[in-house]
C-alpha cells in the first residue's frame, strides 16, 4: 500500500492506496508546533477510527509527501522512519514528474501545483486549467501536450472572508454558503451573497482571460476543499476532482519507483 501526504498551509491531506484505489482518505489542521509523536499518534488514531487492522497499517510500503509548508518536512520525515520504517519521497527538485515544467524558476512553483498539473493530464491527456481552492486559489495551465505552462494566484476563500470579518467591525462571522438572491434583505445573506457569487466571478474572469491568452477552450478542472461549493456557481468550470492532489502523487511516487 502507499501512503500519500499533501501538506498545505491550512490543512494536510492524507491518503491509502491500494494499487490505483484510494481506500482511505483523511483531512487533518496542519499544525507545524505538534511533535513527531503527536503526529505518529493522531495518524494512528485516523487509522482506529477507519477501522484499519494492523497488518493494513503495516502493509505500507511507500510514502510519498507534498509540502509547501518547510518545517512540516522535519516532522513529518521523522515520523515515516519511526512509525513505518519507510524513507518517504518527497516532491521537489531532482524528482521525475514526467511533465516539462515552462517557468523561469521552477524551483519558485509549489509541489501542490505541480502535483496537480501532473494528475489532471495523467487522467485526461489533454490542455486543462486546474483550479486548486487553498489557502490561496491557484490556477494552472497544462498545453495540449502535458507541458506545464505556468499560472496566476489568487487569495483564497477562507483568508479574504477573515479579512473582512476581522477588519469590517459590525460585520458578523457568517457560513460560507449560498443565498438564495443576489441582492438579498439582511446582512448575513449579503455577505454571503458577496463572498460566493463574488468569488465565482472571479474564477470565472481568471479562467476566461487564461483562455483568451492561449486562445484554445481548455477543460477546466476544480479541486481542493471549497471546489464542491464553488462549482456550481462558476460557470467556467468544467469537472470537480477532490482527490486530484492525491492521485497525482500516485502518479508520481509510481513514475519513480519504476525508473530505480
Amino acid at each position: 500500500m502507499l501512503l500519500v501526504i499533501d501538506v498545505g498551509n491550512t490543512n494536510t491531506v492524507l491518503g491509502l492506496y491500494d494499487g490505483e484505489q484510494l481506500i482511505h482518505d483523511w483531512r487533518i489542521r496542519t499544525v507545524i508546533d505538534h511533535t513527531v509523536d503527536e503526529y505518529g499518534m493522531l495518524i494512528f488514531n485516523l487509522y482506529q477510527s477507519s477501522r484499519m487492522k494492523t497488518k493494513e497499517i503495516k502493509a505500507v510500503t511507500g510514502i510519498i509527501i507534498s509540502c509547501v509548508v518547510p518545517p512540516m518536512l522535519n516532522i513529518l520525515e521523522p515520523l515515516c522512519v519511526k512509525y513505518f520504517n519507510l524513507k518517504p519521497l518527497i516532491v521537489g527538485p531532482g524528482i521525475k514528474t514526467g511533465m516539462p515544467i515552462f517557468y523561469d524558476n521552477p524551483k519558485e512553483v509549489g509541489a501542490d501545483r505541480i502535483v496537480n498539473a501532473v494528475a489532471a493530464y495523467d487522467k485526461y491527456r489533454r490542455d486543462s486549467i486546474v483550479v486548486d481552492f487553498g489557502t490561496a486559489t491557484t490556477f494552472d495551465y497544462i498545453s495540449k501536450k502535458g507541458e506545464y505552462m505556468g499560472g496566476c494566484i489568487s487569495p483564497g476563500i477562507v483568508i479574504s472572508s477573515e479579512a473582512l470579518f476581522k477588519r469590517a467591525a459590525k460585520l458578523p462571522r457568517v457560513e460560507f454558503a449560498r443565498p438564495k438572491t443576489i441582492i438579498t434583505k439582511d446582512t448575513i445573506s449579503a455577505m454571503q451573497a458577496g463572498i460566493m457569487f463574488g468569488y465565482a466571478g472571479l474564477v470565472d474572469g481568471i479562467v476566461g482571460r487564461m483562455k483568451a491568452e492561449v486562445k484554445t477552450d481548455p477543460l477546466v478542472i476544480a479541486t481542493g476543499g471549497l471546489a464542491k461549493v464553488v462549482a456550481p456557481e462558476a460557470k467556467s468550470i468544467d469537472k470537480v476532482e477532490e482527490m486530484l492532489t492525491l492521485d497525482g502523487l500516485r502518479f508520481i511516487y509510481n513514475l519513480n519507483v519504476k525508473s530505480c
